[in-house]
C-alpha cells in the first residue's frame, strides 16, 4: 500500500491530514512542493483524475492576487504554467492512494479511502 500526501508544510491542512494519517498508523510519504519540487508530469497524473480547474485553489492569495485578465483567460495550459512556477495555488492537500488521487482532506472520505 503506497500513500503520498503532497502539499506544504506549513499549511494548516496538511497539518491535520499529517496528524490523521498518524493517528490511523497509516504509512506515507510526504512530498513538499517548496523542498522537492513539482513538474510537468505530476500535474499531468493529477489533472488526469482531478481535473486543472479543481487543482486551482481560488480562495487562495495567490489566485485572488492575478488580474482579472489572468483569471479570465486561465486555461489548462495557462493553469500548469502557473501552478509550475507558484505551487502554493494548487489545492491541498493531493493525496495519492493506491495508484489514485484524491483531493481536499474530507474525513468521511479519508474513512472510507483507508478502510476505516
Amino acid at each position: 500500500m503506497s500513500t503520498v500526501v503532497y502539499g506544504i508544510k506549513n499549511c494548516n491542512t496538511i497539518k491535520k491530514v499529517l496528524i490523521w494519517l498518524e493517528a490511523k498508523n497509516q504509512p506515507f510519504s510526504f512530498h513538499d512542493y517548496r523542498k522537492n519540487g513539482i513538474n510537468q508530469n505530476m500535474l499531468k497524473k493529477f489533472i488526469k483524475e482531478l481535473g486543472w480547474e479543481r487543482l486551482v485553489n481560488k480562495q487562495g492569495t495567490i489566485f485572488r492576487a492575478l488580474s482579472k485578465e489572468q483569471k479570465n483567460n486561465l486555461n489548462e495550459f495557462n493553469a500548469i504554467a502557473l501552478m509550475l512556477i507558484q505551487p502554493t495555488i494548487i489545492k491541498r492537500p493531493v493525496l495519492e492512494h493506491e495508484g489514485h488521487y484524491y483531493l481536499g482532506f474530507k474525513l468521511d472520505e479519508y474513512a472510507v479511502i483507508f478502510g476505516e
